[in-house]
């Protein structure tokens, strides 16, 4: 078990060795539409890339969900065949959120061992997500 310093050293370390791997300027949050944002997430259990529709406003997220759930099979087909979509994810403390994400399991950001893997899951898995955004952008903003 770590103090919540080490693990927060743990995670920095983590993120900043990833940073030198790929060095290159994720979309993320800048994706110009204030409800969507593509993310990393790397626990002690699992690592994520994921697109995320998060606002409170339930007809908003029901309208960004049927519109990338429109896109499913190119998404699956072209981009990320395993992506999971799922109209109700919880996140922190029971709140939901729309999320499409593909997911490794049984990986942890304490065991540096499983690192090689991650920061190669992490990259090719942003980067085809990034390439699914970017073309079909028009149509999720429309």
């Amino acid at each position: 078990m770590f103090s919540k310093e080490e693990a927060k050293r743990i995670r920095q370390e983590f993120w900043t060795n990833f940073g030198q791997e790929y060095p290159r300027k994720w979309l993320l949050y800048n994706t110009k539409i204030k409800e969507l944002s593509l993310k990393f997430t790397f626990t002690t259990k699992i690592a994520q890339v994921s697109l995320d529709i998060d606002t409170d406003d339930e007809l908003i997220k029901e309208y960004y969900y049927e519109k990338i759930w429109s896109l499913e099979q190119i998404l699956k087909t072209d981009f990320i065949p395993n992506i999971i979509l799922d109209p109700t994810y919880e996140i922190n403390y029971g709140k939901l959120i729309s999320r499409a994400y593909i997911q490794l399991d049984n990986v942890s950001i304490h065991n540096k061992k499983t690192w090689p893997e991650v920061f190669e899951f992490l990259y090719e898995n942003m980067n085809k997500l990034e390439l699914f955004f970017y073309e079909y952008k028009d149509f999720i903003e429309s």
